[in-house]
């Protein structure tokens, strides 16, 4: 007989389309239990509304929460295609620590060997940054900025106690301004890193030792 419990559920959260067609194209062979795709719409209003609607929903306070899509990444030296895992999101109304930093950062290497991994804090935004707005946020010690993560998992704490994590594809960097997704090199990419790394995201799931309550 099976005395093991029913793996907690996994809730993806993305803003745009595009980053919803990745990553209910890419590979799901690897998912350890029931998993949700949720696209917010973008900013962080609707991320919020999106993300509480949906935990407060399924009743069920084990559910992990990754936040992920694009973001536009703010060091020197950063490409589009490069990854993202966030240590903590940040914005005005506090900050959130993230689980299992070091493993998504492993299985992440494995899965894409020599693409770019990078962490650190990930900012929230309530608008697009362009220009000399990421030196300020770079100034704070982010890394990278999006509009969703930080209220994403803002949200998902306050619902609850459950592990959260953030892991973004630099869309656009401070050499590589991009202006449309998916019209240029870069956003085409983004996207094909962001349908490939699923497993990655599963195994930091399988990984998890969720509270029983």
């Amino acid at each position: 007989m099976n005395n093991q419990p029913a793996p907690a559920p996994l809730l993806i959260a993305c803003a745009l389309g595009i980053e919803h067609l990745a990553l209910r194209t890419g590979d799901h062979s690897g998912a350890g239990g029931p998993v949700t795709f949720v696209r917010t719409g973008m900013g962080p209003r609707a991320a919020e509304r999106s993300v509480t609607r949906h935990l407060a929903g399924q009743a069920a306070a084990d559910t992990a929460v990754l936040a992920t899509g694009f973001c536009a990444g703010l060091a020197p030296g950063m490409h589009p295609g490069d990854l993202v895992v966030a240590e903590e999101t940040r914005d005005p109304r506090g900050t959130v620590p993230c689980v299992g930093t070091e493993l998504l950062v492993k299985e992440l290497v494995r899965l894409l060997p020599g693409r770019t991994v990078h962490t650190g804090p990930l900012t929230g935004s309530d608008h697009v940054v362009r220009g000399p707005e990421r030196s300020d946020l770079l100034a704070t010690g982010a890394i990278a900025v999006d509009m969703e993560s930080a209220a994403t998992l803002l949200a998902a704490v306050r619902t609850g106690e459950r592990p959260v994590a953030a892991v973004r594809v630099v869309v656009d960097a401070p050499e590589h301004e991009l202006v449309r997704i998916g019209t240029v090199r870069g956003g085409i990419s983004a996207f094909r890193v962001l349908r490939s790394i699923l497993p990655a995201f599963f195994e930091w799931h399988r990984s998890l030792l969720l509270p029983r309550r």
